[in-house]
């Protein structure tokens, strides 16, 4: 059985779906290549994700002795997470809120097979 090495980033103040697009880009990839695809990407999600990759990394480097060279990201994914409402009154007394939302981002990585 293969041993997962994980992170999670908790509240990333950018919309799930809008994360989505950065995940999707590295799904599947070795680690090294996927954090040197996300240095020339140019979305503001691009850098969160990075860093929980590299986190995830330093994980399994650290705690169980695995190069990053044999890694790679077996699943990744962004769920919602809490949205904040802000007030903005309009016409006639409505109200009409303003949805700051936020997002998780969790890696799991594995140990390619040799």
């Amino acid at each position: 059985m293969a041993t997962n090495y994980q992170a999670q980033a908790k509240n990333i103040l950018i919309s799930a779906q809008k994360v989505r697009l950065v995940v999707n880009l590295v799904r599947g990839k070795d680690v090294v290549e996927a954090l040197d695809t996300l240095k020339f990407v140019n979305k503001r999600a691009a850098l969160p994700v990075s860093k929980v990759i590299s986190s995830a990394m330093s994980n399994a480097e650290e705690n169980f002795g695995i190069s990053r060279n044999d890694l790679y990201i077996h699943t990744i994914f962004a769920d919602e997470g809490p949205t904040r409402k802000w007030r903005r009154f309009g016409a006639r007394g409505r109200f009409k809120p303003w949805l700051r939302r936020s997002s998780h981002v969790t890696v799991v990585l594995r140990e390619k097979a040799l």
